[in-house]
């Protein structure tokens, strides 16, 4: 049988993983006696873990949120995971997060044990960082927008579109949706009334909470695949749909969520939809993909590459 001390870490991580947990589950699996349960229960109240009880035919245990951090024990995997995670935010684009990520990873690391340590230090021993890692945000307006999403709140912010322009946004907000370097917002827009997607680095300031609302349909089922078409084709004044000779998952290696929406056809083939500000840029970013591909729309596309073909081919010393 576990030791007392050691038990209630046990039943500290058991409550931590799941929900809820009936007493005859807990007591099976710390191999106790539900007497025993209830006593370790008040043991961790005591040490200031706000553990909530329902009694009778269908209660249990369930962890809830107290006024203050107690600690946390962490499976290997775990602490391995949210020290990456420290190091990660302490140079990443959220603002406000840098110096509290470095303190949290230096007191995790000094209670790491020794072969986890050795591991953690060593992924910043050896790591370097890139350049700019992009644009920035303020981490305090993301947990504002995404306490929004979760109440149905609504939000009131000021705006900076692509080409500068300022505006005042009233919306409704319901996802936030990132990639490797940019948060997204997902609302719909009250005063244009339509759905928008708003880029969380051009949000001035924090946005400000309204009344709640009641939720509408998402516009798409896959939100991840509705943002990434809304910034990578509809921003732009040009679309492209292409037919590209190479597996989805292939392509999405060269192509992010912002550059286009990738759609597998067969096992050796995939449609991308993307967009540019101009027929040229189109032309480029296809070219430099490296895979064979087809191009369906726009019809100027088309014989922009058939120019240019001619023209490369001129240039290279043969005729195509």
């Amino acid at each position: 049988m576990i030791q007392t001390s050691a038990r209630l870490l046990k039943l500290l991580s058991l409550l931590q993983s799941r929900r809820f947990w009936t007493g005859e589950e807990l007591a099976r699996e710390l191999e106790i006696t539900e007497r025993s349960v209830r006593r370790d229960v008040d043991r961790l109240r005591s040490l200031g873990y706000p553990v909530h009880a329902a009694p009778g035919i269908g209660g249990g245990y369930q962890l809830g949120a107290g006024k203050e951090l107690p600690p946390l024990p962490l499976e290997d995997d775990e602490a391995v995971a949210v020290a990456v995670g420290l190091r990660a935010a302490a140079t990443g684009p959220a603002k406000g997060l840098e110096e509290a990520s470095v303190r949290a990873l230096a007191k995790l690391e000094q209670v790491l044990p020794k072969r986890l340590r050795r591991k953690v230090s060593a992924l910043g021993a050896v790591s370097v960082r890139l350049g700019d890692c992009g644009p920035t945000f303020d981490a305090d307006a993301l947990a504002a927008m995404a306490n929004a999403c979760r109440d149905a709140e609504a939000l009131r912010f000021d705006y900076s579109s692509y080409s500068g322009a300022a505006s005042a946004r009233s919306v409704e907000p319901y996802r936030l949706v990132h990639t490797s370097h940019r948060w997204y917002l997902l609302a719909y827009d009250l005063d244009r009334e339509e759905w928008r997607t708003f880029r969380v680095d051009r949000i001035q300031g924090k946005p400000r909470t309204g009344g709640r609302f009641k939720p509408r349909p998402l516009p798409a089922e896959d939100v991840a695949a509705y943002v990434s078409q809304s910034v990578s084709t509809n921003a732009y004044r040009f679309r492209a749909r292409v037919t590209v000779h190479a597996p989805a998952r292939v392509v999405s290696e060269r192509l992010s969520g912002v550059a286009g929406r990738i759609e597998p056809l067969e096992t050796d083939r995939c449609v991308v939809h993307t967009g540019g500000g101009s027929l040229e840029a189109l032309a480029i970013h296809l070219g430099f993909m490296g895979f064979e591909f087809e191009v369906h729309e726009p019809e100027e596309l088309i014989g922009l590459l058939r120019s240019l073909a001619e023209r490369l081919g001129r240039a290279a010393g043969r005729s195509c």
